[in-house]
């Protein structure tokens, strides 16, 4: 079988624990798009802090971001947005603030923030974003696509229980331990992995896809193969077809190197 396409995550997939790509990594990769494979970046994470990823990788192509709400090319043109109204957020922003949980509000490219304590300044920085400051009781910003919400484990543990209780009309994704995201219904890598597919004909049997968390499922379950990380959670693993080492064990090269790939 000749792949086409490999669908990446990033953090705690081609990136390992300290946000590093490591040269074992970005060989394989680059092998692969040397034997014609089309590497798409799929990721929680937008393009604007994404696409220093593929420039490390030295790479152009496509990049799914907060997971699957974007799709942009290398040039930024945008092929895709889910958008959300504003008013369908306004009841997570009203929770959020009550528990005291910082969140964000993001269109494609730009992050808006209302507050930027020490701790949320560090998170930002380790995911090289910038937040732009903005007071949202002046209204919240046009074509969003993602609501992220962090706090610590234990806290975003309370908040998706709570909130599975609750009928939703928007998509919430548990993104990290610390992370839930709340987007349109139709927002998932899953279903943006199909739609770029479908733009370049490529068949999802010549799609390998390779995550490490909830928000990863979707597309591991549409590829033709879907490789979970040694890190992924348990339910994750369970929807993949095949399990790899972990992001701090060079588990995408592996991955890609027994494909025949790399």
């Amino acid at each position: 079988m000749k792949y086409r396409l490999i669908a990446l995550d990033v953090d705690g997939t081609l990136l390992n624990d300290r946000h590093e790509l490591t040269p074992r990594v970005k060989a394989a990769v680059q092998a692969a798009a040397r034997k014609g494979a089309e590497i798409v970046l799929c990721t929680g994470r937008g393009p604007s802090n994404t696409f220093p990823v593929l420039r490390a990788l030295g790479l152009e192509g496509t990049i799914i971001g907060h997971n699957g709400a974007s799709i942009v090319d290398s040039r930024r043109k945008v092929l895709h947005e889910a958008v959300i109204a504003p008013g369908r957020t306004r009841e997570y922003i009203a929770d959020l603030r009550e528990r005291g949980i910082h969140f964000d509000l993001n269109t494609t490219f730009e992050t808006y923030v209302e507050r930027l304590d020490k701790t949320v300044a560090r998170m930002y920085a380790a995911l090289h974003v910038k937040p732009i400051p903005r007071d949202f009781r002046d209204g919240l910003p046009e074509r969003m696509v993602k609501l992220s919400a962090f706090a610590a484990k234990d806290l975003m543990d309370e908040v998706e229980e709570a909130w599975r209780k609750k009928k939703h009309e928007l998509h919430y994704i548990r993104s990290g331990d610390e992370f839930i995201d709340v987007q349109h219904p139709d927002a998932t890598k899953g279903k943006s992995l199909e739609k770029l597919a479908a733009m370049k004909g490529i068949r999802r049997e010549e799609i390998v896809a390779i995550g490490n968390y909830f928000n990863d499922i979707a597309m591991i379950a549409f590829a033709g193969v879907g490789i979970a990380m040694d890190n992924a959670p348990q339910q994750v693993k369970a929807e993949a077809d095949e399990v790899t080492l972990s992001n701090n064990e060079d588990g995408v090269a592996v991955a890609l190197e027994n494909l025949g790939l790399a």
